[in-house]
């Protein structure tokens, strides 16, 4: 996973996260962008997406 992948996920998870507790977000949505938020803090991390092997995709910067 490439370094602007991983700097994208981590900011899409920080917004849902400020959306879900200034309110903006409730209910099943926010249960299920909470679950994408860990998705994306965890795969941004670790610098691993599965889905991303499964399909054949590499967003790293060939070099």
């Amino acid at each position: 996973m490439g370094t602007a992948d991983r700097v994208i996920r981590t900011i899409v998870a920080i917004l849902i996260g400020v959306l879900y507790f200034t309110g903006k977000i409730s209910g099943t949505l926010a249960i299920v962008l909470g679950i994408v938020a860990v998705i994306f803090l965890l795969t941004s991390f670790v610098g691993i997406c599965p889905l991303y092997k499964i399909l054949g995709i590499s967003t790293r910067k060939q070099g």
